[in-house]
């Protein structure tokens, strides 16, 4: 006969038991960590009160920042010299040749409008027509919302213009460079970029943690040498050259650098910001001039806010190259795709760029007589290739503040350049010129240059 099994307390399984005891045992055990905590927390904040109290109000106030601190210094040296901020005019209108501030008109050198693109009748309408269509946004990145036809038309006519594989548009041109460099390249690699080079290389490089070598700017000698101390330390190494140097106004021997590039087994990558639209008989930039091609440029990379009267950046190249940063690059997977409206801009601009070279003759022929001028007067010009862009070098930063305002005050629309943008003592006036400027202007811009230096001197 078999003994009849005790039952449960309250008639509760073993298993179930186990699980409620656990459940009181977590509950306890809870209450006693947050306890503790609480006590810890007490213990923590006494201890962190007299360590905190060693701490310098420098190291939690906005104000106290090194960089905020050099501003105010800068702005009180101004208002000490007389020298009111050149900085932040209001334009309220389309920025061409002229422009309105405050209601008065002005010859306008501060404008990346080289062929004056922007505000042309069929880049607005092209625009205007994308809204329509798509609406003002891509309202998420690419790959999670899809692409829009409008984007890649772009890319492909990117790509077709450099006579390369494809290409990839960022929402920034500073971030194009940014999030390329830095994804691509990393604290085994080299990056050797010239002295001059945009700010938005240095950070790339920055971010990449690979060694970064300046070379001297334009030296392709010097970084030949460079090349044959340091290339066996590194495994990938990035040369990186501008097209044409916005500061300056010149350009590098492209072929040189293509040479080393291939000599030295490196990757080469040319930032066009600048030299779209500028050089070459058709605008299409630094390659064409050159007369090179595509495929012997690693990186070809640009923005679409300058000539192409719009706002962004793109990288174009061969497709290992696109669509590694398509599935990967931070600045692209993580961001917005480009807005419809303003790749249409782009594209709309790209379009009259081919169909209107006569654009690039004009602005070439304004520049070469502003450079012709400014050098028969004696100013200094620099090494500027008399194309878009032409520095008139001050040295001073304050006669480059006295000297901007003076011209503003004449109707002419420059900005000076000061350090960090530019090494201590090159302080400058930059002028950009762009299609429309006429001879008149050109002329009238540098006789009250003159005049205004020689009454500040």
């Amino acid at each position: 006969m078999t003994k009849t099994k005790k039952s449960n307390l309250f008639g509760l399984s073993g298993s179930v038991k186990d699980q409620l005891a656990q459940k009181m045992l977590e509950k306890r055990l809870k209450k006693v960590t947050e306890a503790q905590m609480n006590k810890d927390d007490v213990v923590r904040s006494r201890k962190s009160l007299s360590f905190n109290s060693k701490v310098p109000d420098d190291f939690c106030r906005f104000d106290k920042f090194p960089g905020y601190q050099q501003i105010r210094i800068l702005e009180t040296g101004g208002k000490q010299l007389g020298v009111a901020s050149p900085f932040f005019k209001t334009h309220e209108g389309v920025a061409r040749n002229t422009t309105q501030i405050s209601g008065q008109n002005y010859i306008n050198f501060a404008s990346y409008n080289y062929l004056d693109l922007c505000g042309h009748p069929d880049v607005s309408k092209a625009a205007k027509d994308a809204i329509d269509q798509y609406g003002t946004s891509a309202s998420a990145s690419r790959p999670v919302a899809g692409e829009r036809p409008i984007q890649r038309d772009l890319e492909h006519a990117i790509a077709k213009l450099y006579d390369v594989d494809d290409a990839i548009v960022f929402v920034s041109g500073h971030a194009t460079n940014v999030t390329t460099i830095g994804y691509l390249f990393g604290p085994k690699d080299l990056i050797l970029h010239d002295s001059l080079i945009h700010n938005s290389i240095v950070q790339g490089g920055q971010l990449s943690g690979a060694t970064r070598l300046p070379f001297p700017h334009n030296d392709w000698q010097a970084l030949d040498e460079i090349l044959f101390q340091q290339r066996k330390k590194y495994e990938r190494v990035l040369i990186v050259i501008e097209g044409i140097y916005s500061m300056d106004g010149d350009y590098p021997d492209l072929k040189r650098f293509i040479e080393i590039k291939q000599r030295h087994k490196a990757f080469l990558m040319v930032d066009e910001a600048h030299a779209l639209g500028v050089l070459g008989d058709k605008g299409h930039g630094i390659k064409e001039h050159a007369g090179v091609d595509g495929h012997e440029v690693d990186i070809w990379m640009g923005t679409l806010s300058k000539t192409l009267a719009s706002c962004g950046g793109y990288i174009a190249g061969e497709k290992a190259l696109v669509e590694h940063l398509k599935f990967s690059a931070p600045g692209f997977l993580y961001s917005v795709g480009i807005a419809p409206p303003v790749a249409a801009a782009a594209l709309a601009a790209l379009t009259i760029l081919d169909k209107e070279p006569e654009r690039v003759q004009s602005l070439k022929e304004r520049g070469h007589q502003f450079l012709a001028l400014a050098q028969d007067k004696g100013l200094n010009v620099g090494s500027s290739a008399g194309l878009s862009v032409i520095p008139v070098i001050t040295g001073s930063s304050a006669m480059a503040g006295r000297l901007a305002n003076s011209c503003f005050a004449r109707g002419i629309n420059v900005q000076p350049i000061f350090y960090p943008a530019v090494q201590e003592g090159m302080a400058r006036l930059r002028f950009f010129i762009c299609s429309s400027h006429t001879e008149e202007q050109i002329e009238q811009t540098v006789t009250i240059l003159v005049e205004e230096m020689n009454k500040l001197k």
